[in-house]
């Protein structure tokens, strides 16, 4: 599921009587365990196993102006439910303005704090949880997809470890995007490698997962961002279900993945 309609909705359910309570114990709540608002830390991650407990997905959705995210608010509100906006490198030098040289990444950093502050100041008015997340950041920031894996945890286990202090959430995409976005081009690329393997995103949880529980791993299955051809395009989404079994079966543990 994309978004279950009116996932939100649970938090407002009705007392039950206390046989159906004692009965229901032991299965999980359908109540958003969150409040509405911008969403962090230990509540966020909340947030994130209540969705994979409720079986849905929570739609990411990037935007590059603030009546672009309202759009977006305004329609989690209608659906009432939980959504993530997410700014790239582009999105944010974009709102800080075109006549502003993005030396040393300074409009993208301008822009998405902007951003960012506009989210926080508006999300409470519209009663869903709001999650802000940045999408692609350059190298010499984090990792990004154009780096090898090997390279790619090792930078990602370094900076999850700094950032567990503060509980803030990391993302690690692994494997290769197509299309052409920020000024990354995989247009080109084998289509074979636009496919994470379950191997490739088990040893991404292996060496994340002892160090804190705040990371989801973002896996290519074929997906392309920004210009692309048209009909060269085959998603197979199915290989997030194989990488969750495959990962369970290696850990021991059910549905050990935040994808």
């Amino acid at each position: 599921e994309a978004a279950h309609p009116g996932r939100w909705a649970g938090r407002k359910s009705k007392a039950e009587p206390a046989a159906v309570a004692e009965e229901k114990k032991t299965e999980p709540s359908t109540a958003c365990p969150v409040k509405s608002g911008v969403v962090v830390g230990d509540d966020l991650l909340a947030l994130f196993k209540w969705a994979k407990e409720q079986s849905f997905a929570i739609p990411a959705v990037n935007y590059v102006a603030s009546s672009s995210v309202n759009a977006v608010l305004e329609s989690a509100a209608k659906s009432e439910n939980p959504v993530i906006v997410q700014v790239s490198q582009g999105c944010g030098a974009f709102y800080c303005g075109k006549g502003i040289k993005d030396d040393g990444y300074k409009a993208t950093i301008a822009g998405s704090i902007a951003l960012a502050k506009h989210v926080r100041a508006v999300a409470p008015m519209y009663d869903v949880p709001v999650v802000i997340h940045s999408d692609h950041c350059a190298k010499n920031w984090y990792a990004c997809t154009s780096m090898v894996d090997e390279e790619n945890i090792e930078a990602c286990k370094k900076h999850l470890t700094k950032m567990a202090k503060m509980k803030i959430w990391l993302e690690m995409e692994i494997g290769i995007t197509g299309g052409v976005e920020d000024g990354v081009d995989n247009s080109g690329v084998s289509k074979d490698k636009l496919y994470t393997s379950s191997e490739q995103v088990y040893a991404v949880y292996e060496a994340l997962a002892p160090i804190a529980p705040y990371f989801s791993i973002a896996a290519a299955f074929g997906n392309v961002h920004g210009v692309y051809k048209p009909g060269n395009v085959k998603l197979r989404p199915e290989l997030l279900g194989q990488h969750q079994e495959y990962a369970a079966t290696k850990s021991g543990s059910p549905k050990p993945l935040y994808l």
